[in-house]
């Protein structure tokens, strides 16, 4: 099995991102504001959008991953995380104690409607895009294999 998804890592991984430009959608911060999803270019920085939930193991060890990094790979390359949870209205709570517990040091946004996971045509999650400082998306990636952060970080250093 663990073959069998490695496989489908690498071939998702290549194919090219069905949204090609970051999206205006209005989703919901943890504070419960509403923000536009663009408003994350504002800093002039490339964006790595990685679509999660609470119940995807993938999903969290990527983000546990990011996470560890984090600090370490802002010295190499100034990027943002946007990590977009999938979780419905019923579960978002979680999602807020997940951050929480965690100190994930990303920009969280709630889907929960499924307006952006739609907008960029998002099948199964983890889910991962790159969008350049301009909101072109320059890489996609599906799935989650330890170590898969480290190919990330060098397309970030590439900005």
């Amino acid at each position: 099995m663990k073959y069998i998804l490695s496989f489908l890592t690498v071939i998702f991984a290549s194919a090219a991102p069905a949204q090609t430009r970051l999206p205006s959608v209005l989703l919901e911060n943890l504070a419960g504001e509403t923000v536009d999803v663009r408003s994350v270019l504002a800093d002039s920085l490339p964006v790595v959008i990685t679509f999660w939930s609470t119940a995807c193991k993938p999903c969290l060890q990527e983000l546990d991953a990011f996470a560890e990094h984090w600090e370490e790979w802002q010295t190499e390359s100034r990027f943002t995380i946007l990590a977009v949870s999938t979780d419905d209205t019923r579960s978002s709570a979680k999602v807020r104690s997940f951050v929480s517990a965690n100190e994930w040091p990303f920009v969280v946004l709630l889907d929960k409607n499924q307006e952006l996971k739609r907008a960029f045509n998002v099948h199964a999650i983890p889910h991962l895009y790159v969008v350049d400082a301009t909101g072109n998306v320059i890489y996609s990636r599906i799935g989650y294999n330890p170590g898969s952060e480290m190919k990330v970080l060098e397309i970030l250093k590439n900005q």
